[in-house]
């Protein structure tokens, strides 16, 4: 007769989504968590730590200010900070930085003006400008739905509402994402009609913990598994990488490009559009016909 599971493995039984669901995105606390998944606080807390969920502060909880109100421009810029944006501590400064002036420029109208764009003095290289604004109330509001200081390695679920997580992950593929397309002619030596259209959509992090969440939220929301794996180069940190392929990734471009006029970075939406209305998904040879 086989024991009942250890504590290591009833651990690991806890995935990011669950988590999310219940600490992040309906303010659980760690007893209510505990009691609801049948284990003990001390089990969720190190599984928070595992999939990088930070821990909300002890006393009462900070209301997010009243006048913040979701939308799809206001998920995409929180997409943006999520990958290339930074909190600071002074718990007030939020910064994106972008070589692409016009992102920067569509970020602050989102926001409504505020801010400025300027050369970033970070190790971004020349060529690389800063869009930076202060605001108390944002800063917290970030805070509270999982954003933080130093988020690199430590970044994790966050409470981003379904309806508006296409306009979220966009936001992440513009940071930190990726459309590649090119034409597979690899095995036409075989035969001259085998020519594929290739085409994936990545995302990468440091953060394990945070692409989970990604990935568990997509495929809880579309029905798209993808693919998670991590690499590593000599002298760097391993990076995390979340990748969608062949008919997922159309899908997952449909999903996330819903309109043509959607707050984005442009050669990155206009390579979408134009990848779905090109792609073909069956043999060809090299004249394009059947």
């Amino acid at each position: 007769m086989r024991g009942a599971p250890s504590p290591r493995n009833r651990r690991a039984q806890i995935d990011a989504a669950t988590l999310a669901g219940l600490y992040v995105e309906r303010k659980w606390t760690v007893d209510r968590v505990a009691a609801r998944l049948g284990v003990s606080p001390t089990t969720v807390r190190r599984r928070m730590r595992e999939l990088g969920v930070q821990a909300r502060p002890r006393g009462p909880m900070t209301r997010a200010p009243s006048d913040i109100a979701w939308s799809p421009e206001l998920a995409w810029v929180v997409g943006l900070i999520a990958t290339d944006g930074n909190l600071a501590r002074n718990g007030r400064s939020i910064c994106i930085t972008s070589k692409d002036r016009e992102l920067l420029e569509t970020v602050q109208r989102c926001l409504g003006g505020v801010g400025g764009i300027g050369p970033s003095s970070g190790g971004w290289g020349r060529d690389c400008l800063r869009f930076q604004w202060t605001s108390r109330p944002f800063h917290a509001w970030l805070t509270s739905i999982g954003l933080m200081p130093a988020k690199t390695l430590r970044l994790g679920a966050l409470a981003i509402p379904d309806r508006f997580f296409p306009d979220f992950l966009r936001g992440c593929i513009d940071g930190d994402g990726s459309i590649v397309t090119y034409v597979d002619r690899y095995n036409t030596r075989k035969h001259p009609k085998y020519v594929y259209d290739r085409l994936f959509v990545s995302l990468v992090s440091a953060s394990p913990a945070f692409l989970q969440w990604v990935r568990h939220t997509v495929l809880r929301l579309r029905g798209l598994s993808g693919h998670l794996r991590a690499g590593r180069e000599p002298g760097r940190r391993t990076m995390w990488r979340l990748r969608y392929a062949k008919r997922e990734s159309a899908a997952l471009l449909r999903w996330i490009y819903y309109t043509p006029d959607v707050p984005a970075l442009r050669r990155k939406r206009d390579k979408a559009f134009e990848t779905l209305a090109t792609v073909r998904w069956y043999r060809r040879d090299l004249s394009g016909t059947i």
